[in-house]
């Protein structure tokens, strides 16, 4: 699906535990590219926060981990996000060429950093998702791509606002156009990338 000719390449991310749709457009909005990728090896807890040491007895498989041993987990996904999201974001640049921009959903910046105070509510149902976020950003920033930050809530209804009339054909047309899958997290991605320009 990539597109040889050069312009401004965007990508838009709706990521969920442990994956993400990405979606590549270009500057008129047109979509290059659209994919699945993995965002962390499959033999770890894609959120160790929330599952590992979270309140919830529904989504653990024992007794929570101690803060100690909840921070060594969150290290080590951390560091298996870092490699496989950043493998993902390369391949995708060798298919669709050279990006300029990367949208991640946007993450509350005073999120806390302890692990003890991270694994408590409200924050431990948000800790693991800021912590894709954070990691896609900063290999973005690496990559030397600008970084967008959006809000899931509202980015399709800022993205048809700006788009006007052409908004229903340029968010919702690649279904026709591509077939599927076009799905929310494909339209909340395309949006993303409309809102970077």
């Amino acid at each position: 699906m990539a597109d040889a000719r050069a312009g401004d390449r965007r990508v838009g991310v709706a990521h969920h535990y442990g994956w993400a749709v990405a979606v590549t457009a270009d500057a008129s909005h047109r979509v290059i590219d659209r994919r699945r990728i993995e965002l962390i090896d499959p033999d770890l807890p894609a959120a160790p926060i929330h599952h590992e040491g979270g309140a919830h007895e529904l989504h653990r498989t024992g007794d929570p981990l101690d803060d100690d041993a909840l921070a060594a987990l969150v290290s080590r996904v951390r560091d298996s996000v870092m490699r496989t999201s950043a493998a993902a974001l390369d391949d995708l640049a060798a298919d669709v060429g050279p990006i300029d921009s990367l949208s991640v959903r946007a993450w509350p910046d005073d999120l806390p950093v302890d692990i003890a105070t991270l694994r408590r509510p409200p924050h431990e149902s948000r800790a693991d998702s800021a912590m894709y976020c954070q990691v896609l950003a900063a290999l973005a920033e690496d990559r030397g791509w600008t970084v967008h930050r959006f809000d899931a809530r509202t980015v399709e209804a800022q993205a048809a606002e700006r788009l006007g009339d052409r908004a229903d054909e340029v968010l919702r047309g690649p279904r026709k156009a591509l077939g599927p899958p076009w799905a929310k997290d494909h339209r909340l991605a395309l949006a993303a990338t409309v809102l970077a320009g």
